[in-house]
């Protein structure tokens, strides 16, 4: 890969509903729906971002037979897995309490920014973070 440029463009977090998740992310986390186009059998390819011009985005893929319904909200076996960083922790913080996000503590300052855990409509950990400047 050397010379080649390489960047995480896309992570999978399983759903049990499209519109359900589709809904969540973008009314409780303020994402835009990137892409939402069916690919036939009840299966859609299902993008959201937190911008649409950001390089990493979140593909909200519904869970197909028991073992993928089973991991729906413990996709990191009950750890934080995702981070969502801002640059303006307490406006966010109060924006995503406003639109009923469900926190798992109080906000707390680390070594490493401001942070606090928050879950998602299924139960993922989250962190929402400001990095210490």
């Amino acid at each position: 890969m050397r010379g080649s440029k390489v960047i995480l463009s896309a992570i999978s977090i399983l759903v049990a509903d499209y519109d359900e998740a589709i809904s969540w992310y973008c009314s409780k986390l303020g994402f835009e729906l990137i892409v939402d186009t069916p690919m036939g059998v009840g299966k859609r390819w299902v993008v959201v971002a937190p911008i649409a011009e950001a390089q990493t985005r979140i593909i909200l893929a519904k869970a197909s037979g028991p073992e993928q319904t089973a991991l729906i909200g413990r996709q990191m076996g009950g750890r934080v897995g995702f981070f969502l960083q801002t640059d303006a922790f307490d406006d966010t913080y109060a924006r995503m309490v406003e639109a009923g996000v469900v926190f798992r503590e109080e906000p707390r300052s680390e070594p490493y920014g401001k942070v606090v855990v928050f879950e998602d409509c299924y139960g993922n950990g989250w962190d929402l973070i400001q990095p210490a400047d």
